[in-house]
């Protein structure tokens, strides 16, 4: 049975990608940082027949995220997908809020690199081995016509190089890193206005990941395939 560890599995798409994987009879580890406010998540957890476990985990807990990882020594996991993270209201020009940016950064950017680095052992043992970051378009420095967004565009520009470089250093050992931009999707974090369903942006996902091969380590990927531009 292949495993997947999936962070912020507790709502929208992170959700979606619990459903879909434990539906295909994955072992499904998913975290999130409030497991008893999980409702959705633990009820599919509940009648998964065992497939799926859910943990406590805060990214930025570099302590628990050690934790974690000792929990699974000597295991074995196919693809590590960093989906939690962070979004910004949008802070207007000379009014940046530069605590919650630092958070952001260390949600988006750092988490999945604290996840990497605790799990690549893991990974490497696997037969999938695939790491991957769900990103976002603004996180392209060639596609930023509108600006704004400061924190979250910096933290997904930063989660992209996490990935490309998580792509040289891992290549050796045979692990393959994307990122990936979901799409605008129906979720708290994507808003009323989106257009994406979450099943639908979590499919076409799920196909960019199952065909990543080291021949695609490093890439940026939309949902629906094609590649992105920095």
């Amino acid at each position: 049975m292949p495993t997947l560890l999936l962070t912020g599995a507790n709502r929208g798409i992170g959700l979606g990608f619990a459903r879909s994987y434990a539906a295909e009879g994955w072992r499904v580890i998913a975290t999130c940082r409030d497991p008893a406010a999980a409702r959705e998540l633990s009820d599919l957890a509940a009648a998964s027949a065992g497939r799926v476990a859910v943990h406590a985990l805060d990214v930025t807990d570099g302590a628990a995220v050690t934790a974690l990882a000792r929990q699974f020594k000597g295991e074995a996991i196919d693809v590590l997908l960093n989906n939690a993270g962070v979004g910004e209201s949008g802070y207007a020009f000379g009014k940046t809020d530069y605590t919650a940016w630092a958070h952001t950064l260390d949600a988006n950017a750092m988490g999945p690199q604290r996840m990497a680095e605790a799990f690549a052992d893991a990974v490497a043992r696997s037969t999938k081995r695939t790491i991957v970051g769900i990103t976002s378009l603004m996180g392209s420095m060639a596609d930023n016509g509108s600006g704004g967004y400061v924190a979250y565009r910096s933290s997904k520009a930063a989660l992209n190089m996490v990935i490309v470089t998580l792509a040289v250093d891992l290549a050796p050992r045979g692990i393959t890193a994307i990122a990936i931009h979901p799409g605008w999707v129906k979720t708290d974090m994507g808003g009323p206005g989106a257009k994406l369903p979450v099943a639908q942006s979590v499919a076409n996902m799920r196909k960019v990941i199952d065909r990543a091969a080291l021949a695609e380590s490093g890439k940026f990927f939309n949902h629906s395939g094609e590649e992105l531009p920095w």
